[in-house]
């Protein structure tokens, strides 16, 4: 995992994220609520921000995580997440996808598997609602994505804060949040996360959108830019 590092107070910054969690899960709490949870910066900061605003408001938070098997590490970071929530007296289950054939996009039916997965578990668990933890950075990447396809708009603005699928009410609460500023939140509270190595693997589209994103700072388009033009055109 990566660890965690000292650095500013960020208090303020503190006090937003958990306002963007309060705000946008804990009308929830007071029944049952579920979180995935992968492992890594975002979803780990996603987790810790919940099991806090549940601690204020009561209720119950249980997390979920999907290993795909894909990679030899997978188990041991579904083990990570699992001894974290030990640790914070969440409850929290691992989810094995056991793929037949693969043919085609690996990354797309992997997406699928995950989600029905959890809507499953949602299911049996009676939890009506779940919790995501996609950032700003992932809703430029998806636009720049839609863009190359010549989407309209309901492809440039697929990602949203909230949607509903399989009967469960999904969320997105750190949509408006860059990936950076979650990782200094987790390095503020001391919590470690896990760097997935295909992040980097330029084999995959959404590595080569977050490359190309780099590519066009000089012209002043960022990610968090791109992500509030996505929101503008979905309002």
């Amino acid at each position: 995992m990566t660890g965690p590092a000292t650095g500013a107070s960020g208090a303020t910054d503190d006090v937003h994220l958990l306002a963007l969690a309060r705000n946008a899960f804990g009308a929830l709490m007071p029944d049952a609520a579920g979180v995935a949870v992968s492992g890594g910066g975002d979803s780990m900061a996603l987790l810790d921000l919940l099991a806090r605003v549940q601690r204020d408001l009561g209720g119950s938070l249980r997390a979920v995580t999907v290993d795909h098997g894909l990679r030899p590490e997978s188990a041991e970071e579904a083990g990570n997440v699992a001894r974290f929530c030990a640790r914070h007296g969440i409850a929290h289950d691992t989810l094995v996808w056991r793929p037949g054939e693969i043919r085609g996009n690996l990354s797309e039916q992997a997406r699928r598997a995950r989600y029905g997965l959890i809507a499953d578990w949602a299911r049996r668990n009676g939890l009506a609602h779940v919790a995501v933890g996609h950032t700003a950075d992932d809703r430029a990447e998806t636009f720049l994505i839609e863009l190359s396809r010549e989407a309209g708009i309901d492809g440039l603005t697929s990602m949203r804060p909230h949607w509903h699928a399989d009967g469960i009410h999904w969320s997105r609460p750190l949509l408006s949040v860059g990936r950076e500023a979650l990782r200094a939140y987790l390095r503020r509270q001391g919590i470690g996360w896990t760097d997935d190595p295909t992040n980097e693997d330029a084999r995959y589209q959404r590595v080569r959108a977050r490359r190309a994103l780099g590519a066009l700072a000089p012209l002043g388009i960022t990610a968090g830019g791109l992500a509030r033009v996505a929101g503008h055109l979905a309002a």
